[in-house]
């Protein structure tokens, strides 16, 4: 465009390509120049000042050296010379818009890799706290429930010995599952279910006949995922308000449905409500759940309570993602 330009102002072809070069590839040189130095050194906010002053230096520069080596090239060409020096300011106001807007957009380019990169470091810290978290709060899931069977186990061994010797071996199978499930954050429910049977037999054996539990399950749910040992606490929460307050026989039902893209598991159990606050709930048992999904899902509304009739309906669901 510059080399059309002096053409049509009357300079030959020859001279006006060896303008166009020569001024275009020192031009190219300095804005090259001010966006690698803004590269490595970004101005502070409200600083940009500099930038500018930078800019006008460059486009000085740019001129001296563009006259300078035209001149040299073209010494013979007394007529263009001299239309080169009447020519300056206009080089000059060319030379510094195009540096400046190098320069205005190299700012805004490294500004925005900057902040990606910030966000990034940010990203990678909140999930590095959110599993921290997560597996604090599986592990707080067994000792209370260790505790309670070892109890049982304890008190078994003088009446019973032979269900104190099946409730060991229960107990190790139990927290054998455990610890393979903490290499995998999420499971089917189909494994999740066999690994909270093993839970009930434990219980089973500690309440024996008053414990009775149900499990259903819709045929087309069983490949679907769930974080791993997350029914555990919520049929513990169940056993604990069914059975500690009353003495007679109690069943615990565990049902699993699909409704549109979300496994939805529902755990009830009978409560007596003059003498349980299931509403509220005690210990692990619901908050930890429900911060767990808040942890995975970034969702308030994964789990809920109903206590009507004397039953008490835990629903939670479960995102496929």
């Amino acid at each position: 465009m510059q080399a059309g330009i002096l053409w049509w102002l009357g300079v030959d072809w020859e001279t006006s390509i060896i303008d166009a070069a020569v001024t275009n590839t020192l031009l190219m040189a300095a804005s090259a120049l001010i966006s690698n130095n803004l590269q490595f050194y970004q101005p502070e906010k409200g600083r940009y000042l500099y930038v500018a002053v930078w800019c006008v230096l460059l486009a000085a520069i740019w001129v001296f050296a563009s006259q300078w080596t035209v001149t040299y090239i073209l010494q013979g060409n007394a007529e263009y010379v001299n239309m080169f020096f009447k020519s300056l300011p206009v080089r000059f106001s060319f030379g510094f818009l195009i540096i400046g807007w190098v320069a205005m957009l190299s700012i805004i380019w490294y500004t925005r890799q900057d902040q990606r990169e910030v966000e990034r470091r940010k990203a990678d810290a909140e999930k590095l706290s959110r599993e921290a978290e997560l597996y604090k709060l599986r592990q707080q899931l067994q000792p209370h429930f260790l505790f309670n069977s070892l109890n049982s186990i304890s008190a078994l061994v003088v009446r019973k010995p032979e269900e104190a010797r099946k409730m060991v071996h229960q107990l190790s199978d139990f927290l054998r599952g455990t610890l393979k499930k903490e290499e995998n954050e999420w499971v089917t429910l189909d494994e999740e279910l066999q690994h909270l049977q093993l839970y009930l037999d434990i219980e089973k054996v500690r309440f024996g006949h008053r414990l009775d539990t149900g499990v259903e399950q819709e045929e087309s749910c069983t490949h679907l995922r769930l974080p791993a040992m997350l029914l555990q606490p919520l049929v513990e929460n169940a056993i604990k308000f069914g059975l500690y307050d009353t003495t007679g026989m109690v069943t615990i039902t565990i049902r699993a449905a699909c409704v549109d893209t979300n496994l939805v598991l529902t755990i009830t159990n009978p409560y007596d409500p003059d003498t349980a606050n299931p509403r509220r709930g005690t210990g692990f048992g619901l908050g930890g759940v429900k911060r767990r999904l808040y942890l995975l899902f970034a969702r308030h509304d994964l789990l809920q309570t109903q206590g009507e009739k004397n039953i008490f309906t835990t629903t939670v669901k479960i995102p496929q993602l």
